[in-house]
């Protein structure tokens, strides 16, 4: 069984809470994923996964998560070469359009350079926001999933199940039965 570990950081729960619902639409295709809060994990564990799921939420102008900030040299100090990451973030593309999903660009400025596999990314269409250091040269799709629980909370649902979908074959995922 392919070991998958979902790392999160939270302040409000919503970050948590969508990281259950990635963790439950996983398992609906007969996948069990870990999900650990970012407090939780170490540098070993993430090494051991075969597959990695970051989530971090983006706070007033481009903040990142203050635990996933205090985690970042475990994050820099782990061995991410050729392992299969993706990323997912919150924000509020009204109330912070020129900072949207910030902490997923982030990330994968911290992931990237290890040569890690990433996946999931997800495309603008449906979205209003000015920038995003999430997004990407071309401006038509994100460094992962984007989640917006104060503009479009009635959208989660569907997002989360059509990226956990796009996941399962990037990742080249069969149904585990």
């Amino acid at each position: 069984m392919t070991d998958i570990l979902l790392v999160f950081g939270t302040d409000t729960g919503n970050t948590e809470e969508a990281a259950e619902k990635i963790q439950q639409a996983f398992s609906d295709e007969g996948h069990f994923v870990e999900i650990m809060d970012v407090n939780d994990c170490s540098v070993d564990r993430i090494n051991d996964a075969d597959i990695l799921i970051f989530g971090c939420p983006t706070w007033d102008f481009g903040g990142i998560q203050e635990d996933w900030e205090a985690f970042q040299p475990e994050l820099e100090s782990a061995d991410l070469e050729g392992k299969r990451v993706a990323l997912f973030g919150l924000g509020d593309q009204f109330g912070y359009g020129d900072y949207f999903i910030d902490a997923v660009g982030w990330l994968h400025e911290i992931i990237h350079p290890k040569k890690a596999i990433i996946k999931g990314y997800w495309s603008t269409e449906g979205y209003d926001f000015t920038d995003s250091r999430a997004l990407s040269e071309c401006k038509t799709f994100l460094y992962g999933l984007a989640i917006d629980e104060d503009q479009q909370f009635e959208q989660s649902d569907e997002r989360i199940n059509a990226w956990v979908a796009q996941l399962l074959s990037e990742f080249q995922l069969e149904e585990a039965a």
